[in-house]
C-alpha cells in the first residue's frame, strides 16, 4: 500500500534516515532526500536507490534550521509528486557538555533543527495530507524523549519537546486519515552516536571503550546497538494501513532501556 507514495525523509544522506528511505523505496515509495555531505556522494546514493528499487527519488540540500529553505524544499516537492503522504522527521544534531558550560549557539542548533524544524515540516506536510485524508508523519525521537542523561541539555529537551508535539498533532488530525507517531531508538551504532563517544569521554573523563561498554550499553539491558534496519521496519510498519490506529504515541525501540 506504500507503492506511489512520496516519503520526504529528513536528515537521509547517512545512518538512520538512509536506511528509513532504502525501507520505503523498497516498498515502492518515491523518496525525498535531504541533508549533507558530499555532492558527488550523495547523487551516486540518490541514482542507486532510483535504479535499485525502480522509484523516483531527488534529493534537497535544505538547512533543517532555516525556515525559509525548509519552505522551498516542501515547494519543490509539491512541483515533483504534487506532495507528501509520509513525512519522517529524523534530521539531528547533537552535542555533549555540562549546562553551565554548554555554548548558547549549540543549544540554538540543536533546537532549531532537532525540534523546530519539525514543527515547520508538519505544518507544511498537513494541508497536502488533510487534502488526500490520508497521511503518517513519523518523528525519530530518542530514548530521550522518555528520560534524560547528563550533559545532553539540548537533545533531551528537543526530544521531549517531540514528544508533546508529536502528541499534540496526533489529536488535531485524529479524524482526518493521519497518524502521528514518534519512535525512540536506544542507541544506534550512527556517525551521531560515534561523534558521541569522544565528546561524552572527555565530558566524564573516561576512555572511549568505557564510554560505549559503561554509558552508551550500560543503559540498554540487551547490551546490543539498536539496529537501523530495525528502526526502518518499525517506521515502514507505523506507515501500514495495519497501523492506522496507533497515533500519539511515543514508543521506545531501547533495548529494554527505559523499562528500568
Amino acid at each position: 500500500m506504500l507503492k506511489g507514495k512520496t516519503a520526504l525523509i529528513t536528515g537521509s544522506t547517512s545512518g538512520i534516515g538512509l536506511g528509513i528511505a532504502e525501507h520505503f523505496a523498497a516498498a515502492g515509495s518515491n523518496i525525498v532526500l535531504n541533508g549533507m555531505g558530499d555532492a558527488a556522494e550523495i547523487e551516486a546514493t540518490r541514482a542507486r536507490i532510483a535504479a535499485t528499487h525502480h522509484v523516483e527519488v531527488i534529493f534537497s540540500d535544505a538547512d533543517m534550521s532555516k525556515p525559509d529553505a525548509i519552505e522551498a524544499m516542501f515547494l519543490k516537492v509539491d512541483e515533483k509528486f504534487g506532495g507528501v503522504d509520509i513525512l519522517v522527521n529524523n534530521a539531528g544534531i547533537q552535542y555533549v557538555a555540562p549546562v553551565d558550560d554548554f555554548p548558547v549557539s549549540k543549544w540554538d542548533a540543536i533546537i532549531a533543527i532537532n525540534l523546530t524544524s519539525s514543527f515547520h515540516t508538519t505544518r507544511l506536510a498537513l494541508p497536502w495530507m488533510k487534502q488526500k485524508k490520508w497521511g503518517r508523519i513519523i518523528q525519530i525521537a530518542s530514548a530521550h524523549a522518555l528520560v534524560a542523561s547528563p550533559f545532553k541539555s539540548a537533545y533531551v529537551a528537543a526530544k521531549h519537546g517531540i514528544a508533546g508535539l508529536t502528541k499534540t498533532v496526533a489529536l488535531e488530525v485524529a479524524e482526518q486519515g493521519i497518524t502521528v507517531n514518534a519512535i525512540c531508538p536506544g542507541y544506534v551504532w550512527t556517525p551521531l552516536v560515534q561523534k558521541q563517544v569522544p565528546e561524552t569521554a572527555k565530558a566524564r573523563g573516561i576512555s572511549e571503550d568505557e564510554v560505549v561498554n559503561n554509558v552508551l550499553l550500560a543503559a540498554q539491558p540487551t547490551k546490543q546497538f539498536v539496529t537501523i534496519g530495525q528502526v526502518a521496519a518499525f517506521a515502514g510498519f507505523l506507515a501500514s494501513d495495519e497501523a492506522a490506529s496507533i497515533t500519539g504515541a511515543i514508543m521506545p525501540v531501547d533495548g529494554g532501556w527505559t523499562a528500568h
